[in-house]
């Protein structure tokens, strides 16, 4: 009988397949943890989401004054295309008419035929009149040499104004591209903070954003801002240099309450920019739309002579910017956490201050 072997197993093979299963074993266990559970990732404090978000808001905002100041050099780029595009249109109108005349001109030449002036006038039955017509025919001459250098002038214009059209259609089309950009960025970042905020029980959001009461509506976001407002109402302790400067504030007062919205000048939401721009259009004063522009747009005051109506910025970037009203308290737009609201100057670094003249 022929013997039976049990085949012999490849060493290599089976000291393959034993580390295999080690590494199995091993990597199960350290993802279960030895006890069967998975090991995930603790979630943020309520502290560490606090500083995620302060971080992404003032990113968000530095990107929203990128934002504003790129809009307003598009909307200042396409205004000044449709100038121009106008003013071509205006002269091509103009061109075709002064073409047209000369159209006319040249097509009575060819039917009179065109005879030399000396071979007419030895022809003609009565040479006095003919002389006559001459002169007068000099005369529109001249008109019709004026007229065709008239049409040069207006092509060349036309073709300034294209040319003029052409490089201000790029530089808008550059300015709407940084648009896209920063409206991305700021996007991005807004939604990040929004995702960290959602993760929070009530409460802990309300620590977060400041918003530590239950209503949450408009209404008891105004009446919350209105009862920040008495420490500085009561203060009225230095009057607003002028009445501009009161009128701005008194702006911002009636504004409290008022949403957060990036990019926004009112007059019903705001960002930080925005809210001091429209309250001193409502006096009659035009502001630039950025903070980095708005702080050069007065004389610089230091903290000690602070009145109300002043600018106050913050931030080494000068990212963020307030309405002084007085008692070392500002209105401003905060962030999309929390509304237009009074708060001391002393909540971030402060960066410098501008009265408006």
């Amino acid at each position: 009988m022929a013997a039976h072997r049990r085949p012999r197993q490849h060493p290599f093979r089976s000291h393959t397949a034993r580390t295999a299963a080690i590494v199995a074993l091993a990597g199960a266990a350290t993802a279960t943890g030895f006890d069967g559970t998975g090991q995930a990732e603790p979630r943020p404090t309520p502290t560490q989401v606090r500083t995620r978000v302060d971080t992404l808001y003032r990113e968000a905002e530095t990107a929203t004054q990128k934002y504003d100041g790129a809009k307003e050099k598009a909307d200042a780029g396409e205004r000044r295309l449709n100038s121009l595009r106008d003013e071509a249109a205006r002269k091509t109108q103009k061109l075709n008419s002064a073409r047209n005349a000369l159209g006319s001109i040249a097509a009575a030449q060819y039917r009179s035929g065109d005879i030399a002036p000396a071979w007419q006038l030895a022809l003609s039955s009565a040479p006095d009149r003919y002389l006559d017509a001459a002169a007068l025919a000099e005369r529109v001459g001249d008109r019709q040499s004026a007229a065709v250098s008239q049409v040069r002038r207006q092509l060349q214009d036309i073709e300034r104004l294209r040319g003029a059209a052409r490089v201000e259609l790029k530089s808008l089309r550059s300015h709407q591209a940084e648009l896209r950009r920063q409206k991305k960025t700021v996007s991005g970042k807004l939604a990040e903070a929004r995702r960290l905020l959602a993760e929070l029980t009530p409460s802990q959001r309300g620590q977060v954003t400041g918003m530590t009461g239950t209503d949450d509506t408009a209404a008891g976001r105004a009446s919350r801002a209105a009862d920040d407002t008495r420490p500085a109402l009561e203060a009225g302790a230095v009057a607003a240099p002028d009445s501009r400067a009161a009128a701005a504030v008194a702006y911002a007062f009636a504004k409290l309450g008022s949403p957060y919205v990036w990019g926004a000048t009112g007059p019903h939401a705001f960002d930080c920019s925005g809210l001091v721009q429209a309250a001193y259009r409502s006096a009659g004063v035009s502001l630039p739309r950025t903070t980095y522009a708005q702080i050069d747009a007065g004389h610089r005051v230091s903290r000690s002579e602070l009145r109300p109506g002043d600018l106050v910025f913050f931030y080494s970037g000068v990212s963020h910017v307030g309405l002084y009203i007085g008692d070392g308290r500002m209105i401003h737009a905060p962030n999309p956490s929390a509304p237009v609201r009074v708060a001391p100057i002393d909540q971030m670094p402060f960066a410098g201050a501008t009265r408006v003249v």
